[in-house]
């Protein structure tokens, strides 16, 4: 018996990972956090699968659920939306499972910040301007943040900034960003990215409060940076014609030309 973590991805039935489908369809039991993944992702489960929805359940209760399919030798497919990297909650189940010498896997999802980019058209990082993002959320009820962890510290890298869970706490965001961003820096906020029901704002620090007035104050991605916006980047040496690099070496000498030979 085994308990398979699956990344669902960010709604989109069709992110679902190949790996994460088979997993599903092998498993008699799944356990779903039914507030955020749709119902579509349930199709993949085997005829007479025990189908049980997480959102209501305490950590002690999803772990009774896990410890009674292993009694009873059945593998447990444990669905999480996103990525299971980041705030996903794994962590606290894993822990409980090795306490109770229950295998697992894991499978990775596509993430939020991911298909919210997709979303907008853009690449979060671009040459010369941007090489970073960092992923990152404001403080919330069901956790804290670390105190060296601010929005004002992550500011100061210049990075692109995916805040997470935070859109209820946006004028914070634009409080504590605007001192070293600038009122006129990029905005978009992503509302159930890859959805149906899918929405976008773009806008800046200093109009992006007054442009989601009556939107939704959960489900949403804030990315905020100047790869949001940017036209006049210079492009990547990569594909750049006279580039010597291992799949294109540039003439016999290259120290790349053995290597296709």
């Amino acid at each position: 018996m085994t308990v398979h973590f699956i990344g669902a991805g960010p709604g989109a039935p069709d992110l679902l990972t190949l790996r994460g489908r088979d997993r599903i369809a092998g498993s008699p039991v799944c356990l779903y956090a039914g507030s955020l993944i749709p119902t579509a992702m349930l199709d993949h489960c085997p005829p007479g699968a025990r189908i049980v929805n997480t959102a209501p359940l305490s950590l002690d209760q999803i772990i009774g659920e896990i410890q009674t399919a292993h009694d009873a030798g059945q593998d447990v497919a444990r669905l999480h939306s996103g990525d299971l990297s980041i705030w996903s909650a794994m962590g606290e189940q894993l822990r409980r499972l090795r306490d109770l010498d229950i295998p697992f896997t894991i499978t990775p999802g596509v993430p939020a910040f991911a298909a919210a980019a997709a979303a907008l058209e853009v690449e979060l990082t671009l040459p010369e301007l941007v090489q970073s993002v960092v992923l990152t959320r404001t403080p919330g009820r069901a956790s804290t943040m670390p105190a060296a962890e601010t929005l004002t510290a992550f500011a100061a890298t210049g990075a692109t900034l995916a805040i997470h869970l935070s859109v209820h706490n946006l004028a914070q965001v634009v409080a504590d960003l605007t001192p070293s961003h600038g009122p006129e820096c990029p905005v978009a906020i992503v509302w159930r990215a890859s959805w149906p029901d899918q929405q976008i704002e773009r806008a800046t620090l200093a109009t992006i409060a007054q442009a989601i007035e009556g939107k939704p104050d959960r489900t949403a991605l804030i990315l905020v940076g100047k790869a949001l916006a940017a036209e006049n980047f210079v492009e990547s040496s990569l594909y750049a014609k006279g580039y010597d690099r291992r799949f294109r070496p540039q003439s016999a000498d290259s120290k790349f030309a053995e290597d296709l030979a």
